[in-house]
């Protein structure tokens, strides 16, 4: 069993990262804004309201702990997610550094992956301008700032190129994984559920198979 503070537990990817954690007996200390937006109940789960963009806070909350998984996002509506994305990520590495944990596992974008030779998502036009914000914000992060990160052993986890509900809690417990290419399966599609994201994102948790890098998983 792991000990873990996980940052944005009442997102999209957040919820579906609680849920495979505590299914798995993990023990999780959720650090959330708005703590009635929680809706689980178990004996392993403890609910904080902080802000986890407070290097002093988080480091506080995550002392003694195994690792922390960061699925923060300052908002999809959000009109200044571009610049707070920067600004306090680094934000959360330092706070993660300052509690001595060992791991610091985010949630990444898929927008860095590359689609072919020289070419990543972000660059070929296709995503919708109103993604953008969100995915250039977290792009520059890891490119520019956590690919130097050394103080820290860190992972960032791209999802597939679409990251979505293949229906109610559907999670097929497969999946693949690669590493800076975006992963497509025979139809030439890039998918993968959010339950099965988390399961992945858990299992990284427990068998600490990537340091200091990047990784995807896929169909």
């Amino acid at each position: 069993m792991k000990n873990v503070v996980l940052i944005g537990a009442s997102g999209f990817v957040g919820t579906a990262i609680l849920n495979e954690a505590l299914n798995r007996g993990h023990q999780v200390t959720a650090i959330v804004r708005n703590p009635e937006k929680i809706q689980v109940n178990n004996p392993n789960l403890s609910v904080v309201k902080a802000d986890a963009t407070d290097p002093d806070a988080l480091a506080q909350l995550a002392k003694g702990k195994d690792a922390i998984i960061s699925a923060y996002n300052p908002g999809w509506g959000n009109p200044k997610q571009y610049e707070e994305t920067l600004e306090n990520y680094p934000k959360i590495v330092e706070g993660a550094k300052r509690s001595g944990v060992k791991r610091l596992l985010i949630v990444g974008g898929a927008g860095t992956l590359f689609v072919k030779p020289g070419v990543r998502l972000v660059d070929t036009g296709v995503l919708p301008e109103a993604w953008l914000p969100g995915v250039k914000s977290l792009g520059e992060f890891y490119l520019n700032t956590l690919t130097k990160e050394n103080g820290i052993d860190w992972v960032f986890f791209s999802p597939a190129g679409n990251l979505g509900n293949m229906g109610p809690g559907v999670r097929t417990g497969k999946y693949r994984l690669g590493k800076d290419d975006m992963l497509f399966d025979e139809k030439g599609e890039s998918f993968i559920s959010v339950e099965d994201y988390a399961m992945a994102m858990i299992d990284e948790l427990e068998q600490e198979n990537h340091h200091k890098e990047r990784f995807t998983a896929a169909y």
